[in-house]
């Protein structure tokens, strides 16, 4: 494994050609994004051992989602190959945007931090009355609001690739963190809101709504991978220019590339999106029925008459009895009756 150390800024005159093995096995230190990992995942664990210490148990799937597919892929998009070569190719550089304005954010998402850190905050404490202000508040219920946050995502990749903000950011390492933290802040803004238990969204958007809006958001991701892929211009054409190396593709397939693999991403992420959506309702509508069901016990229990005590008397000869008002549930012509009725 190759480890290298240079800071962010640094040129990346002398490295080898690019192969699928030292892609794998180069990797270089990060410290900004490597103290985003330790404090995101530091919280997180610490959320689940309180739970753990209060005798709740914390899905275990969720917390792999959350520090594998969320933090890792944090990991490989600013530590791996893709950032060793991401100053002399366009293609790692593109790659790894996707990953933190897709993938990370997905990984991040099925973890549901919001919820875990509701659990674990007593309602009476001041933090999680501070959060839940935050969650309500009109400026995050407008970030997260579905059609603003998909134009939010769409204009950052755009505004990266054709305004002088990517060369700029190739210069300059602090402003390169910035766009890391950017990509991985506007993309969560989207999917966090999708998938977490908690109503961040308006009541009209339902998990059905919710299925249409992802397939949406994928045909809108789609949109800066076609636009690079088939762009006359060239992306930060001056700095690789500069970094050319003869083993290097030309500057114009270095860029089809790029926006070939940031469209296969793009539609490959969409799949798993929907399936998490799909899955979401499906135990939305598991701890409805749940919810139905003990009601409808409850009220079956307080209806029901009670049973004779005493000694039964002799069966009297039937006689026809007035039509008396049948119970509400055996009338009712919502949910609560037909579940009655097919019980029956």
């Amino acid at each position: 494994m190759t480890v290298t150390t240079h800071a962010p800024t640094t040129v990346a005159s002398g490295l080898p050609e690019l192969t699928a093995g030292r892609l794998l096995d180069s990797w270089r230190l990060d410290p900004y994004a490597l103290v985003v990992i330790l404090v995101l995942g530091g919280l997180y664990a610490w959320g689940v051992v309180r739970l753990a210490r209060r005798g709740q148990r914390w899905p275990v799937a969720r917390s792999v989602a959350f520090a594998g597919l969320g933090l890792g892929a944090v990991a490989v998009a600013t530590m791996s190959g893709l950032a060793v070569y991401d100053h002399e190719l366009f293609w790692p550089a593109a790659v790894q945007n996707i990953v933190l304005d897709l993938i990370a954010p997905l990984g991040l998402a099925l973890g549901d931090p919001l919820s875990l850190a509701l659990k674990v905050l007593p309602a009476e404490r001041r933090a999680a009355r501070w959060l839940r202000a935050r969650l309500s508040g009109r400026l995050l219920r407008f970030l997260t609001f579905p059609l603003v946050s998909t134009v939010l995502v769409l204009s950052s990749e755009l505004a990266i690739y054709f305004t002088p903000y990517f060369p700029t950011a190739l210069r300059h390492g602090p402003l390169h963190e910035l766009m890391y933290l950017q990509l991985l802040v506007v993309g969560s803004l989207f999917v966090l809101p999708m998938l977490t238990r908690e109503e961040l969204l308006p009541s009209w958007c339902s998990h059905p709504v919710r299925a249409l809006l992802v397939l949406l958001d994928g045909l809108v991701d789609a949109v800066p991978g076609i636009v690079v892929m088939t762009s006359g211009t060239l992306i930060a054409g001056g700095w690789y220019a500069s970094q050319h190396r003869p083993w290097d593709p030309s500057l114009q397939q270095d860029q089809m590339i790029g926006g070939g693999l940031m469209l296969t991403l793009a539609e490959l992420v969409g799949l798993p999106f929907m399936i998490a959506v799909f899955a979401e309702w499906v135990r939305d509508e598991r701890r409805r029925t749940r919810a139905l069901d003990a009601r409808l016990d409850r009220e079956l229990a307080v209806a029901a008459p009670a049973a004779p005590t005493g000694p039964v008397a002799p069966a009297a000869p039937a006689v026809a009895q007035p039509e008396v008002t049948r119970p509400w549930w055996e009338t009712d012509q919502g949910e609560v009756g037909e579940r009655f009725r097919r019980g029956r």
